[in-house]
């Protein structure tokens, strides 16, 4: 078949060089399937490393986030040293107003 592709690409398209025995438009065909094999594989590679960095920034972004919602849902905790002058305090106003 004139037209198969993986065929091609299995005989070695991609390793082809020109024939010397060939007339230039039939190496000029030859040279111009393999080029534009090779674009056609160079471009399915930067969107294949696009998809994967868009997809690694999407989990950096839904990972930075989930922490700031945990924190802000959860009550923060007094040092000890404050939670000990509450509870001074609040001793010291029970005092006062019990006499």
């Amino acid at each position: 078949m004139a037209d198969d592709l993986d065929a091609a690409l299995q005989l070695g398209l991609l390793d082809a060089q020109p024939c010397p025995g060939c007339d230039g438009g039939c190496n000029a065909r030859l040279i111009e399937a393999r080029d534009a094999r090779l674009v056609a594989l160079a471009a399915r590679e930067r969107h294949r490393a696009r998809d994967a960095r868009l997809q690694r920034r999407k989990a950096e972004r839904q990972a930075a986030r989930a922490p700031a919602a945990t924190i802000a849902s959860a009550a923060p905790a007094l040092p000890s040293a404050a939670a000990d002058a509450l509870a001074r305090a609040l001793a010291k106003a029970r005092e006062r107003t019990s006499r």
